[in-house]
């Protein structure tokens, strides 16, 4: 009977001991993360915010509600204005939930002052996790709660935080349909940032005023914002990749293929592997810039490992347009035309059968010394009440704009090629050798403009101990690098 009893209550611990071995884990890594944002509050080092954000999205996966309960009683005095703001969006849970950990965290936070850091911070967990669970509603309230605050909130050590806020306030509002109605707010967040000098705050909100109008075909008055507001030194790399994207996607529009191609290219190459479906857009824009400018994108854009599915369509559209072959860029674009309006490529689309048609023409002027306008006709496909009057303008225009390099006899109707020349005696080669050394210039000219150290390192005068030591790590470090690139080979 008493071997009952124990087993019974061995089988009542084993619950309450799994709960305290798993969950403790995130929520000691959460406290850590905590000290870090007080120490970078305490000496103003923004770098130390930065990281603490960015540890917190790898545990984003592993947020529960009875971690961010136990984490806010830690964090904030139990029973104050704040504590109580941020536990209205927290789930209710079980009581014997936490016990130790709540405990603990009261006598701790008892005596602690409240970091506007930390309230902010807070908030920022609390969407997340609303986020994930797709409580969009409650999400978009506690994002409205959060943007509030941070209204009185005038500390450069909070901006870190605050440019995530702001990202996720935009993103709840988009998920539930009613991005329009925060454009306002945001010209006046941006308006607040600017007067704050709050630079990664503009870029931020920048780039969220761009998506909210090209979110609804805004492109002029998403061009007007962009041409009037203060440029700087970019502080995110993620920040400048969207901001290159939209520019890319704005020139394009207006029909400036050169800087769109520039803008849609360089964001692709800056974005990081993990961004693929970012990488993803930024190709399919530039896919169809390339081929709006008569290039031919390469293969191997469509092999990227990850990308073979999504690029299908643009892989099949490119083909279309290398061959010239009319009625094959129509059906390509009739099968994949819900994946075109889905992108909302299919107004570039429509603008590509001009180039179908001039590459087309192209591979004739080619092959053909000389060739009736009715062969030409024949050959593009032209499906129109007279062909070769059709065929005619075409071949003129293609000769005007300097396409095809040819002469139309009218009594005849022929098209008669000329000769194609040696490309190598022209300014070509050159005039690409120079576009390949003004990007590698430009890349070295931004690698050196990012590079950061640690702040006061010309004022402090470290001693000779701290030097050994300083010293002592260097080598050691080195010498594990070097222990890595042999396991390498």
């Amino acid at each position: 009977m008493t071997q009952d009893v124990e087993m019974k209550e061995k089988e009542h611990t084993t619950p309450s001991h799994s709960v305290t071995t798993v969950v403790p884990s995130t929520f000691q890594n959460l406290k850590e993360i905590a000290s870090l944002i007080e120490t970078g509050s305490y000496t103003k080092e923004v770098r130390r915010i930065g990281r603490a954000v960015r540890l917190t999205i790898s545990l984003r996966r592993k947020l529960t509600a009875s971690v961010l309960s136990a984490f806010l009683d830690f964090a904030l005095v139990p029973g104050s204005e704040a504590h109580a703001r941020l536990s209205v969006y927290l789930p209710k849970q079980d009581e014997h939930e936490m016990e130790v950990d709540t405990a603990t965290s009261v006598s701790q936070a008892s005596g602690k002052h409240l970091l506007p850091e930390l309230e902010i911070y807070c908030y920022l967990l609390l969407l997340l996790f609303l986020i994930d669970q797709k409580k969009y509603n409650e999400a978009k309230a506690c994002s409205s709660a959060s943007i509030a605050r941070l209204k009185n909130v005038n500390r450069r050590t909070v901006d870190v935080i605050a440019s995530r806020l702001y990202f996720y306030y935009s993103y709840s509002y988009e998920l539930t349909g009613e991005l329009a109605e925060i454009r306002g707010n945001l010209l006046a967040l941006h308006r607040i940032a600017t007067l704050r000098h709050d630079e990664l705050g503009q870029e931020t909100l920048l780039n969220l005023l761009l998506r909210n109008y090209l979110h609804y075909n805004l492109y002029d008055q998403a061009e007007k914002l962009r041409s009037k507001a203060p440029r700087f030194e970019a502080h995110s790399n993620q920040q400048f990749c969207r901001y290159l994207f939209y520019l890319g996607k704005i020139r394009t529009i207006q029909l400036e293929y050169t800087d769109a191609k520039e803008s849609l290219l360089q964001a692709a190459r800056k974005a990081p592997l993990a961004a693929r479906g970012f990488r993803i857009q930024c190709n399919k824009w530039a896919v169809l810039v390339r081929l709006l400018l008569g290039e031919i994108p390469e293969r191997t854009i469509f092999m990227q490992k990850g990308m073979e599915n999504a690029l299908k369509p643009y892989f099949e559209l490119t083909n279309a347009v290398r061959i010239g072959d009319l009625e094959l860029f129509r059906n390509v674009a009739e099968k994949f035309a819900d994946t075109f309006n889905a992108d909302r490529t299919h107004n570039l689309i429509v603008r590509l059968r001009h180039n179908v048609i001039r590459t087309g023409l192209r591979n004739i002027n080619i092959s053909y010394s000389r060739i009736s306008l009715a062969d030409v006709a024949k050959k593009l496909r032209l499906n129109s009440p007279n062909p070769i009057a059709d065929a005619e303008s075409i071949v003129s225009k293609a000769i005007h704009d300097g396409a095809i390099d040819a002469t139309l006899d009218h009594t005849n109707g022929w098209m008669v090629s000329k000769e194609t020349g040696d490309i190598y005696s022209t300014n070509e080669p050159q005039i690409a050798f120079n576009s390949r050394i003004a990007f590698c210039l430009n890349m070295h000219n931004e690698a050196v403009r990012a590079l950061r150290y640690p702040p006061n390192t010309h004022k402090e005068k470290e001693s000779a101990e701290k030097r050994r030591e300083r010293h002592q790590q260097e080598q050691e470090l080195a010498k594990h690098i070097a222990e890595e690139d042999d396991d390498d080979f």
